[in-house]
């Protein structure tokens, strides 16, 4: 059985622009949504550990960058040897430790400090269109390198709450433009617990969000059997049923 290559891959991707209605209408700007879907559609397939879908969707996220460098050919911008060309000089530049002599132990913090001096701003170089609670989380990171941290887990917590009697105060005057100001400091500030205690926030997140669905779920089935409706429920057979799941799903009484 033939097995296909890389060269195969842009051959089949340049006479896809040349004669496909589709992809020869394709842009940069309109290809951008399906190249975080993709991404995410790996994310999934790696925690599902089913090396048959990974294999896939490792194949789906790789057309992209394929796909962009074909457009960027069209162009006359940069070809997709450019684009290899330009990713090992930089992973060779980036590991002096591995194809130079520096010091095996002092790699990472030579490489923040190179990185540091590329920089313009502290903070340059975070996509505004990461997730946002791993844009915030990245950013405070970034600012903690240069001192602009806290001190103590305490002065964390005092922060949350100081940004929860800033909310209580907006929403006692009635001060709805300034309800979601006060909600992304309260989210800020929990990110910063999150970072200070070592937990990837938008993980915990995420997490949070798989527990949410497998308890509320159980709520739906136990309806279910009991042949009723969630509308017919109160929110006290909810909350017991709720609390059931945790327990049942989870262990967690």
């Amino acid at each position: 059985m033939k097995r296909y290559t890389f060269e195969d891959l842009l051959k089949v991707m340049e006479e896809l622009r040349k004669k496909c209605p589709w992809d020869r209408e394709q842009t940069h700007e309109s290809l951008k949504k399906y190249l975080i879907e993709e991404a995410y559609e790996v994310i999934d397939a790696i925690d599902s550990k089913d090396d048959r879908k990974l294999k896939e969707e490792l194949g789906d996220l790789l057309l992209q960058p394929i796909f962009h460098c074909q457009i960027a050919k069209e162009r006359g911008a940069f070809t997709v040897d450019d684009v290899i060309d330009n990713l090992v000089r930089k992973l060779i530049e980036r590991h002096p430790h591995v194809f130079g002599n520096e010091d095996p132990s002092k790699a990472l913090a030579n490489w923040e400090r190179r990185k540091f001096k590329e920089r313009k701003s502290v903070l340059e170089g975070i996509p505004k269109h990461l997730p946002a609670l791993m844009r915030s989380q990245k950013l405070q990171d970034r600012a903690s390198q240069v001192g602009f941290d806290f001190r103590e887990i305490s002065e964390v917590f005092e922060k949350i709450q100081e940004e929860l009697e800033e909310f209580k105060e907006s929403l006692s005057k009635g001060d709805k433009e300034n309800l979601k100001h006060e909600i992304g400091d309260i989210l800020t500030a929990v990110v910063e617990l999150a970072r200070f205690v070592g937990v990837d926030a938008e993980e915990a997140l995420q997490e949070a969000n798989e527990r949410f669905i497998r308890r509320f779920t159980y709520i739906e089935e136990k309806a279910k059997e009991q042949g009723r409706n969630l509308h017919d429920m109160s929110l006290e057979e909810m909350d017991r049923l709720w609390n059931e799941a945790k327990e049942v799903l989870e262990g967690n009484p």
